[in-house]
């Protein structure tokens, strides 16, 4: 007996043959082989069901549940039989389906889109563009070139509000529920000559940052700036807040704590309200002690400078632009130094925290003749 290839396999087959072999009494033997002949096309059957449920079709099982309850066994095989006929030759014959077209299909690892794929849609481009989104950052070379740089997500983000940053020229602010939150300073050097720091004062200047001194990028030799002792007295009678610099050129982690040393021992009879910072910078058209450096090795050397200022009570804290930062420095292995930030930008995107930010290096203000090197900072340092 050959049976359907659509046989279900709800049916009560035990029933249906019982009853039939009674009927005709045939042998025990006749029972025993329908059986073996109807397990053998339920395993066929099992296939064809599964993927025609895959398709969404009803199936024959849901219409021979339907009507088991009012059909006779033989009006059940003949419906069943007959619905079933139906759908495996749709199944067979009918579907115009690929592979491309299950859902699954895109789900595989490792498969790759066909020629006849549509083109990613605008919004997917958008995602990927760095420019957009959120990953990467602009670096701006000296030489006008651009690159953009993935964003290092352990490092703590740049969280200001820049709808609070207000230009009131020559000075930036910052405001926080409509109340200044902010600070307005200079950095000073022999460059600027004369500085009356009183007009500075007027004009609105909460903090001046010194250059204490230098060491030679060429010769090695440390130097105090020649304007710095006297600069040092008129901004604290002018009731200034100060800090200091020092340009570094050291090569060796000895040379950046001889320079940190030489900063301590200038100002152990000088009270100062803000950091002590390290700068550190390639020179323009020259060739700088520095220059061989790699990227380590600069970091060390700051780490060595900022750890001896701070085990002396002072403030340490680094300057650089943003590619010096970013990219001439291990900002990871600085974690815990305050960033004094120069870009010349209406608004900073440096993505990282940054509590000081020279804005300009060609701003007017009263109180210096010539450019000014104005700053803001969002830390109060006079009451830390």
């Amino acid at each position: 007996m050959r049976l359907d290839d659509d046989f279900e396999d709800d049916y009560d087959y035990d029933d249906y043959y019982d009853h039939e072999l009674t009927r005709r009494n045939s042998a025990v033997t006749l029972r025993y082989a329908v059986i073996i002949g109807s397990v053998s096309v339920l395993g066929i059957l099992l296939i064809v069901l599964l993927l025609n449920s895959g398709n969404g079709r009803g199936g024959g099982a849901q219409v021979s549940s339907q009507y088991s309850g009012t059909l006779t066994a033989a009006e059940q095989e003949h419906l069943q039989n007959t619905m079933l006929e139906n759908s495996v030759e749709d199944l067979l014959s009918g579907s115009t389906l690929t592979a491309d077209d299950l859902d699954i299909w895109e789900e595989r690892p490792g498969n790759t889109v066909s020629e006849d794929e549509p083109e990613v849609s605008s919004s997917v481009v958008e995602k990927n563009d760095p420019a957009t989104d959120g990953l990467h950052t602009l670096i701006i070379h000296d030489n006008g070139t651009e690159e953009w740089v993935s964003i290092n997500q352990y490092l703590a983000r740049n969280n200001y509000d820049y709808s609070g940053l207000v230009y009131q020229r020559p000075l930036m602010k910052y405001y926080e529920n409509n109340t200044r939150v902010s600070y307005a300073g200079v950095d000073i050097s022999k460059t600027q000559d004369y500085v009356d720091f009183l007009e500075l004062r007027r004009a609105g200047i909460d903090f001046v940052m010194l250059r204490l001194g230098q060491r030679g990028y060429s010769s090695g030799e440390i130097t105090m700036d020649e304007y710095f002792m006297d600069n040092l007295k008129r901004a604290s009678e002018a009731g200034l807040d100060v800090g200091v610099y020092f340009f570094s050129q050291a090569v060796t982690v000895e040379e950046a704590e001889e320079e940190a040393q030489f900063v301590i021992d200038t100002l152990s009879e000088n009270k100062i309200q803000y950091p002590v910072v390290f700068a550190m910078d390639s020179i323009p058209n020259e060739v700088s002690r520095i220059d061989s450096l790699d990227k380590m090795e600069r970091t060390n050397i700051a780490l060595a400078f900022m750890d001896k200022i701070r085990e002396n009570g002072y403030f340490p804290m680094i300057y650089g632009d943003k590619e010096w930062l970013i990219q001439k420095m291990s900002l990871g292995s600085m974690i815990g130094y305050d960033v004094w930030l120069s870009q010349e930008k209406d608004i900073p995107d440096y993505p990282y925290q940054f509590v000081m930010w020279q804005y300009t290096t060609h701003g007017s203000i009263a109180g210096i003749a010539g450019d000014a090197n104005l700053n803001i900072c969002f830390i109060d340092y006079s009451v830390k």
